[in-house]
């Protein structure tokens, strides 16, 4: 275990820089999770990370103190900070103390779609982006794409959101959505307020790739126009739409409750 105690030290700047600065992250091809959670589900599902940081505080708490011993054991790269400095760059607000530093996840993308998937086409709130990941692996959807102007999946507000669910997921960023559906080998549902189809006429025992937009604009028209279907999630309550999140989540169960009927 290596300590650093001044916030001069250039490790620890490093570190600073990527855990306030989106750029940085996206630059380096790093992550940081944040939290017990996080990382106990990155070390069982992916392994160890390329370095923990612990807060000295950290090392007494009941469940920090044996993943730290077993890294060690393990002989994983451990950073120990002096509390104050930790804290300084942990986004998570009364956290317990340990964060891991990753290689952020990337793969090529396929050159078809080929098994459920969801695409984002410029969802810009990082609490929505996680939500939808979230229930995405839930319901056994395996493959994200995201647009440029989509939050970035490996954020630190998208990753709290999401749980864990990232670890499960295959997740493509700055993908062009229209070349993407237009070589698809399965059918493409676009949402829409002003649909005709309703979600709950369709047939859905089959892979298809859901296509969720923008918080207030919706999926722009050219994905609108090049979908196989355009869907309408039906609601009785005097509102205009549903949360993105929220619509994701019924489009991914629906399909989930048909498969298992």
């Amino acid at each position: 275990m290596k300590h650093i105690t001044s916030r001069d030290n250039a490790q620890y700047k490093e570190i600073a820089k990527l855990a306030t600065n989106s750029q940085a992250r996206r630059k380096a091809g790093r992550s940081l999770l944040d939290g017990v959670h996080l990382c106990e589900t990155w070390l069982e599902m992916r392994g160890h990370p390329l370095q923990a940081i612990v807060a000295e505080g950290a090392l007494q708490h009941a469940e920090v103190g044996p993943l730290v011993q077993r890294l060690e054991a393990e002989h994983a790269h451990i950073l120990c900070l002096p509390d104050q400095l930790y804290h300084a760059i942990s986004q998570v607000e009364h956290g317990v103390g340990l964060m891991f530093l990753i290689e952020t996840p990337e793969k090529p993308v396929p050159a078809a779609l080929s098994v459920n998937a969801v695409l984002l086409d410029n969802v810009q709130d990082p609490g929505n982006v996680g939500s939808i990941l979230r229930s995405a692996a839930a319901a056994g959807v395996r493959e994200v794409y995201c647009a440029p102007g989509t939050a970035f999946c490996w954020s630190p507000k998208v990753l709290r959101a999401a749980m864990g669910a990232h670890f499960v997921l295959d997740i493509y960023e700055n993908v062009d959505l229209a070349a993407l559906q237009a070589s698809a080998g399965i059918a493409t549902l676009a949402t829409s307020g002003y649909a005709a189809e309703q979600l709950y006429q369709l047939d859905l025992k089959r892979p298809v790739a859901w296509i969720f937009g923008h918080e207030g604009q919706g999926v722009s028209d050219t994905l609108l126009s090049g979908a196989t279907h355009r869907v309408l999630v039906p609601h009785l309550g005097k509102v205009e739409s549903l949360n993105v999140a929220a619509c994701a989540a019924v489009c991914f169960f629906e399909q989930v409750r048909q498969n298992l009927g």
